[in-house]
């Protein structure tokens, strides 16, 4: 009868505790007793623990917000005073330093725009929400943003894709993950080539494929090009932070997805994105 008691009492304590309604009863000698003030006691801490995460969580956001913020103002005025001086400079030596000035703004401002990405979804500033759609605006959306770098090498985009498959993904972000996949594409593929985008559905995942015919990647590498900040021996002197395919990735996962590459150096890349068609 004691031992059903406990039991009964350790099941309130726990439903209590889950619901946050619990309370001490009164204290006295029994081990029961002891073991409530104890629970007390973790969740006083738990509380307290919760409630710093939140804090250092807001402390996080209005940082990267401001670093945002402020950053914008510096970064449109360098651009602006480019075009100024570009429109006063007429020797060809001091416009072609002109010219890597504003190469170098634009690589800085890529950067910042993507460690504040990194930055709002790694803290969970923001959340990928995941909602049934079809895919067309996805891919329409995705393929219009790469399109003027594909032009300027003269790259075509073929996407063999007739409509009608859905899954579960956040428009925004996939976009992101998408756009990121893609221009790697572009990026690392020859002039006059071609990359084909195509949609493969199975039971559980509807898949988008980007198949380029570019430099590659070896086979040492495969398993670390997902990593934050990782760059490749081959590619350092080429544009780019290492933040990409990790940010990518990083959006899949959120939305119980997954990507998966295959790559033969020298022979072109395919990166899958695997969205889920049904909850889990």
């Amino acid at each position: 009868m004691f031992r059903r008691r406990m039991l009964d009492r350790l099941e309130h304590m726990l439903d209590d505790a889950v619901n946050g309604t619990f309370k001490e009863s009164d204290y006295d000698e029994s081990v029961l007793s002891r073991v409530e003030t104890k629970w007390k006691q973790f969740l006083n801490a738990s509380a307290l623990s919760r409630e710093n995460l939140e804090r250092d969580r807001n402390r996080i956001k209005e940082l990267v917000s401001d670093i945002s913020h402020q950053t914008k103002t510096p970064m449109a005025n360098i651009r602006l005073y480019v075009e100024l001086l570009g429109e006063r400079i007429e020797e060809e030596e001091n416009r072609m330093l002109l010219e890597e000035i504003g190469r170098q703004t634009e690589k800085l401002e890529f950067l910042i725009q993507s460690l504040t990405k990194l930055s709002r979804l790694e803290s969970n500033i923001v959340e990928v929400k995941p909602v049934r759609q079809e895919l067309s605006g996805l891919l329409a959306e995705s393929l219009e943003d790469i399109r003027p770098k594909a032009e300027k090498k003269e790259i075509e985009l073929c996407c063999a894709y007739a409509g009608g498959v859905s899954a579960l993904y956040d428009k925004k972000w996939t976009k992101e993950a998408l756009g990121n996949v893609l221009d790697n594409a572009v990026k690392y593929s020859p002039e006059g080539s071609g990359i084909q985008i195509s949609v493969m559905e199975y039971e559980m995942y509807a898949a988008i494929s980007v198949k380029d015919h570019g430099i590659g990647i070896r086979e040492e590498d495969t398993a670390k090009i997902f990593r934050r900040f990782y760059r490749a021996d081959a590619l350092q002197q080429e544009d780019g932070a290492g933040i990409g395919l990790y940010l990518a990735r990083e959006i899949v996962r959120r939305e119980n997805g997954y990507i998966k590459v295959k790559s033969k150096e020298g022979k072109g890349s395919e990166f899958v994105l695997y969205l889920r068609k049904e909850d889990n």
